[in-house]
């Protein structure tokens, strides 16, 4: 099923784990069912799945039918009572989740859609829109972000060639910040600019600040 979390499963898929489970734990419950009977069972649930993901890869109709359509709910700050109804949101359910985004007044919706996962997605008018550098004019470049180059005291020596950097270079960077043992370093990350971060190893944790509920 890929990397999409419980939250992000369509719902053919979330009936799939319904169904091996309840396979399993007939299996675990009943000690007179043979076990290969699971197994076949098991496999052929995992291959129809496989399938019908391929069907609706092929087919945008077939995959309309096993998923759910986005839905509009809000248009031009007023609620789609009708729209609604058809997928089952009350009217708290959509405040609850317009909150969630940091939206508290309905004037300030141009759209919102319930997707297919049961999500919120909200585009607010202009006025209320951030602000983003294209709107002032600034220019920055891209690529800014760190390739990391130590994880867990071990230099990633496929990574330095990409940035043309040796291990050599990274132990002399780790001299200049009086780090003699590589193994001490926990991350060790490459910006743009050529500076080297690290984030050391360590067992006092006095100075966290401690958060509880």
């Amino acid at each position: 099923m890929g990397k999409r979390s419980i939250g992000e499963l369509p719902v053919f898929d979330f009936l799939v784990i319904l169904v091996l489970g309840a396979v399993v734990g007939a299996d675990i419950a009943d000690p007179k069912i043979d076990h290969i009977h699971t197994v076949v069972a098991m496999i052929a649930i995992a291959l129809l799945q496989k399938f019908i993901i391929f069907l609706k890869m092929r087919s945008r109709r077939i995959g309309k039918l096993l998923t759910f359509e986005p839905t509009v709910v809000i248009y031009d700050g007023k609620f789609l009572m009708r729209n609604m109804k058809k997928i089952k949101y009350s009217i708290d359910n959509i405040l609850q989740m317009m909150r969630e985004k940091d939206v508290f007044h309905m004037e300030d919706v141009e759209i919102a859609i319930i997707e297919a996962n049961g999500n919120l997605s909200i585009k607010v008018v202009p006025m209320k829109e951030g602000v983003t550098r294209e709107d002032l004019n600034i220019q920055k470049k891209g690529k800014n972000y760190e390739i990391p180059v130590i994880l867990d005291g071990e230099i990633q020596a496929d990574l330095l060639k990409r940035i043309n950097k040796d291990e050599q270079w990274v132990r002399q960077k780790l001299v200049e910040q009086n780090v003699a043992d590589i193994t001490r370093v926990f991350y060790g990350a490459v910006n743009e600019e050529g500076k080297l971060h690290l984030s050391l190893k360590q067992t006092d944790l006095s100075n966290v600040p401690s958060i509880r509920h």
